[in-house]
């Protein structure tokens, strides 16, 4: 540095970082200049003549000594981040570089204060949880509007207020209408009904439309000779307008009388699905099921199971079906319920089972659909023999195939380990800013580091 004194030099180095080091070459401090007259370091007067490595926190020495070598043997600088501990409480995190100056072996280590982007680090983990919260309500709600939508005895369409194309129809709608949602959905609405009801169709969606409201319409369905009164109301989502549309036939028996033949026809229909189905008294003793039950079960004829109890072949023995038995009682209906079949000889297959209570039939009775799911449980990506699924839908498809204890226990430490490899990424290996965003003293981030077999615990750990 030609023509620079002393002084200016001095002056140069302590611009040039919030905190400026002359270390001598035994490591020993013996000056510090702070460049940054709103950086404030308290203490830092008493660091001159002690050695650099006993003015910081204890996971940041082996960095110090890492920074002098490096410094020492002249080789591409590297900074790394060190925590200066503080009378106060919260440690000082610094980011610093070293360089070896003159013949002595005099080392100058520059410090850069990164408070800053702690607190930016911190600010943006809380907008990233807020966001997932947010994400995970949204998708409540979505199912729960889907689930209703779905069961909802009342035939309702939801239809483009701008193109007048249907967007979506509950199975209700697809029975009253007499064709598959798929078929239905991205059609104009009104080539729903015949040409003469046409016309009234589309005043009532204008009045909607233009008024907010409309008095009902009566209209028959193209290609039947079904009359239905339909009701509209306009709803607004992100930027479209959209109609909900409500069918209701017009004499209440319409649906119900249908062409002659229909229950030949189910029956027909329920025997040849590839699913499951299964009809037993209200104790769970078989009456009757269809041929892709039987072989799920092992078994050769549908009169080996007649008279047989559904809970020699779920899985959880009695457990199952006392569950299954007791939600029919209660709500009538069980939905997607996750165990186990177990076939005539030995094999077992994951299944869902939905089902439902008759109570008012000629002869009361509960009907089972049993759905193999075997093909559609994705195995799970594993770091270790006790990894666990990452989803609660997951965890509630091993209830009966896994202890509750084995399932709390080791969910509990997959947790606690997740969250502390995310804690040592977002801080970049600072073990100390680490242990104080996950609310733990240090010795005991320590302790769960070992425990877990993570990070470097050796005395030469890099950032």
């Amino acid at each position: 540095m030609a023509g620079f004194d002393v002084s200016t030099a001095a002056k140069l180095i302590a611009v040039s970082a919030d905190v400026a080091l002359i270390v001598d070459p035994q490591g020993v401090i013996e000056d510090v200049s702070i460049g940054n007259s709103d950086f404030k370091l308290d203490g830092y007067l008493d660091w001159v003549g002690r050695p650099w490595s006993d003015t910081v926190t204890v996971d940041s020495r082996a960095k110090v000594v890492s920074l002098l070598r490096d410094a020492a043997a002249s080789t591409p600088r590297k900074w790394r981040h060190i925590n200066h501990p503080s009378p106060k409480g919260a440690d000082v995190p610094l980011m610093y570089s070293a360089i070896q100056v003159g013949p002595d072996g005099r080392v100058v280590a520059f410090g850069r204060d990164m408070r800053a982007l702690a607190t930016v680090q911190e600010r943006l983990v809380a907008a990233q949880q807020s966001m997932e919260r947010d994400y995970l309500r949204l998708r409540h709600m979505e199912t729960r509007y889907r689930l209703l939508f779905e069961m909802a005895s009342e035939s309702v369409l939801i239809v483009d207020a701008t193109t007048q194309k249907v967007v979506e129809a509950n199975p209700a709608a697809a029975q009253v209408i007499g064709e598959p949602v798929k078929r239905i959905t991205g059609r104009a609405f009104v080539d729903c009904f015949d040409v003469g009801s046409q016309q009234a169709v589309l005043a009532l969606l204008s009045g909607v439309r233009v008024a907010g409201q409309a008095d009902q319409v009566r209209a028959r369905l193209a290609g039947g000779q079904w009359e239905l009164t339909l009701s509209a109301s306009l709803f607004r989502q992100e930027n479209g307008a959209f109609f909900l549309v409500r069918l209701a036939p017009a004499q209440a028996d319409a649906v119900a009388k249908g062409p002659a033949g229909n229950e030949a026809m189910l029956l027909k229909a329920v025997e040849s699905v590839p699913d499951g189905f299964v009809v037993t008294d209200g104790e769970g003793r078989v009456l009757t099921a269809n041929s892709a039950f039987i072989e799920m079960t092992q078994l050769a004829t549908g009169a080996q199971l007649e008279g047989e109890s559904l809970e020699r072949w779920l899985g959880g023995a009695t457990v199952d079906l006392n569950v299954l038995l007791a939600n029919l009682r209660q709500h009538g209906s069980v939905r997607l319920f996750s165990t186990t079949l177990r076939g005539q000889y030995g094999a077992t297959t994951p299944v869902e089972i939905s089902a439902t209570a008759v109570p008012h039939a000629e002869q009361p009775c509960l009907g089972f659909s049993v759905r193999d799911i075997g093909r559609r449980l994705a195995p799970q990506p594993r770091r270790g023999a006790r990894e666990l699924p990452r989803s609660a839908a997951q965890l509630t498809e091993l209830v009966g195939r896994v202890p509750l204890r084995d399932i709390v226990g080791e969910t509990t430490d997959l947790i606690e380990q997740l969250c502390i490899e995310a804690a040592l990424e977002l801080t970049s290996d600072n073990r100390a800013s680490a242990s104080e965003m996950l609310g733990l003293s240090r010795q005991s981030l320590y302790v769960k580091l070992r425990r877990y077999g993570l990070g470097d615990l050796g005395g030469d750990a890099e950032k």
